[in-house]
């Protein structure tokens, strides 16, 4: 009979695997203690959730949370996990940034988006997207870009016809 620490713990992954959007398993092998505390700071500020996690339960909890995809490759070695509840990129974004810094300690195995298995290309190029933030920040500049337009023509239109001069256009 399992452990009921285990069986609890087992519980815990699959509440979190049905919440999140995208899962990535990373290969932490050399990461120091002061490297690690720094990247569970950075995971905190970015909404990420960085664990660490037995392979063999995480595995049983990808299975009782309804995943059918075979991720035992990713499941060899050390393994830890990033996982996103809001933004589905920033778990790709959070470690791949960070494993550049540290170079070949903490690297990309794979991943999970939205329950299907990506592979590591996938991950980084999900890394090198805009975030969330930066694309709402670029619809909002999109879309307030013509009535910005517009406010400069009307503004030339007002000055013309009070001076009586042409207006030069002013950004």
């Amino acid at each position: 009979m399992p452990a009921q620490a285990k069986l609890e713990a087992v519980k815990g992954l699959v509440e979190k695997l049905k919440e999140a959007k995208a899962v990535v398993f990373v290969d932490y092998k050399g990461i120091s203690v002061n490297e690690d505390t720094e990247l569970r700071k950075n995971a905190r500020e970015a909404g990420v959730e960085y664990f660490v996690a037995k392979n063999r339960l995480f595995k049983i909890a990808l299975k009782e949370a309804g995943f059918d995809t075979n991720v035992d490759d990713l499941l060899e070695g050390t393994t830890s996990f990033a996982l996103g509840y809001e933004d589905g990129v920033a778990p790709s974004k959070l470690i791949f940034d960070f494993g550049k810094k540290l170079k070949d300690k903490l690297t990309i195995k794979g991943g999970l988006l939205e329950s299907e298995r990506v592979d590591v290309s996938t991950v980084e190029a999900l890394a090198k997207l805009p975030s969330r933030d930066e694309l709402l920040g670029q619809i909002a500049y999109g879309l307030l870009s013509p009535v910005r337009m517009l406010a400069v023509a009307l503004t030339n239109v007002a000055e013309q016809k009070e001076t009586g001069e042409p207006a030069v256009a002013a950004e």
